[in-house]
């Protein structure tokens, strides 16, 4: 395990690396049971999916509250949540039984540091117990970059950071020129970095002002109708 955190220049603790080394594990009995991913070699679970998560580490520290909007099976939360154990991570999904897994994954590794929540992503961003209270917000290889923007802006507090893990696609970026102004947001930096050859970024971007009430707009309007 060690060898590949290494290979993308990654120290783990020594408690880090035991944590890695059992969610391998329980992800891979789990994978067996419910189909949680198509990545079923040892090595492409811990670079396509522990790494990957980790990778934002390596260009930025972390702390206070994080949102994992659409979480799926926990990638980027569960790898993040092991390496930043002050910081709490709620993930977020529409989808239960990918939250009733991570809760399972959490437990057996013992991250008291991660709550999930399960709902729409238009409904949560509007309300006021989510709305504008986190401080950094990830999501990895989700949603067309417009739509996504409109369902996480709106969670982050101003002043802080959404991290969007994506392929290296300078089309796509372009296309979120509007959203972003509309959503009072800007990209600070793009990193860039390779896994297995295959070349992908993080965007950052800061929320510059208060989210206009009016987003996330009703479910469904945002994936049919984005900000371009």
């Amino acid at each position: 395990m060690q060898k590949y955190f290494k290979k993308y220049n990654i120290e783990l603790e020594t408690e880090e690396l035991k944590k890695f080394e059992k969610f391998l594990e329980i992800f891979k009995e789990k994978n067996a049971q419910i189909n949680l991913s198509a990545i079923r070699d040892d090595e492409w679970i811990i670079e396509k999916h522990f790494i990957d998560s980790v990778m934002l580490n390596v260009f930025m520290e972390l702390e206070w509250k994080i949102a994992d909007m659409w979480t799926g099976w926990g990638f980027p939360l569960l790898p993040l949540a092991i390496i930043n154990p002050s910081v709490q991570f709620t993930g977020i999904d529409s989808v239960g039984k990918k939250l009733k897994a991570i809760d399972s994954f959490s437990q057996d590794l013992g991250l008291d540091n991660v709550n999930t929540l399960n709902g729409r992503a238009e409904e949560i961003g509007q309300n006021e117990a989510y709305r504008e209270q986190f401080d950094y917000v990830t999501s990895r290889a989700t949603a067309y970059f417009p739509t996504l923007l409109e369902y996480v802006i709106p969670l982050l507090k101003v002043g802080w950071i959404f991290i969007a893990y994506k392929l290296d696609d300078k089309e796509e970026l372009k296309s979120a020129k509007k959203a972003l102004s509309r959503l009072s947001a800007k990209i600070l930096k793009v990193k860039n970095y390779e896994i297995w050859d295959q070349k992908r970024t993080l965007v950052i971007i800061e929320k510059l002002q208060t989210t206009h009430k009016k987003y996330p707009r009703k479910v469904g309007i945002p994936l049919a109708k984005p900000i371009v």
